[in-house]
């Protein structure tokens, strides 16, 4: 049996760079922080570094707690809901922040974005191919 998808779009990312990465831009209000962030089909939730939250004038410690564990140990981190942007879409969402300074990396998981889209991925040629979930 063959099965058809279509995607409204395209993301092309760098194959030198490890896993793959794609721009976002957090907002809170009219305050807006750039990065970069790693899709993660494994993580549960949205996680970004705390020193993004703090750009946004935000107390992280002041969002909804959550342990999130890991194949190595469980770290803390904090609920808050703002938007996402990326690759041309606008998602309102809840994200996280780490608790702890110099957290590694910023993660798009499955809650807040993943479940918000259509993807496919062609690892071996760089090529992310995406739609919101609900276009038809």
């Amino acid at each position: 049996m063959t099965y058809t998808l279509s995607f409204s779009f395209l993301h092309e990312y760098d194959l030198n760079h490890t896993g793959i990465t794609i721009p976002i831009v957090l907002s809170l209000g009219n305050i807006e922080q750039a990065a970069l962030a790693k899709l993660d089909t494994g993580a549960s939730f949205c996680i970004f570094q705390r020193e993004l939250g703090e750009a946004l004038g935000l107390n992280v410690e002041s969002g909804a707690r959550e342990m999130v564990g890991t194949a190595t140990e469980p770290f803390l981190v904090y609920g808050h809901d703002l938007t996402v942007s990326a690759l041309g879409f606008d998602m309102e969402a809840t994200v996280y922040f780490a608790a702890r300074q110099g957290f590694p990396r910023n993660v798009l998981g499955r809650r807040g974005w993943l479940d918000k889209l259509r993807l496919g991925i062609i690892d071996y040629e760089g090529k992310l191919y995406f739609s919101a979930y609900d276009t038809p």
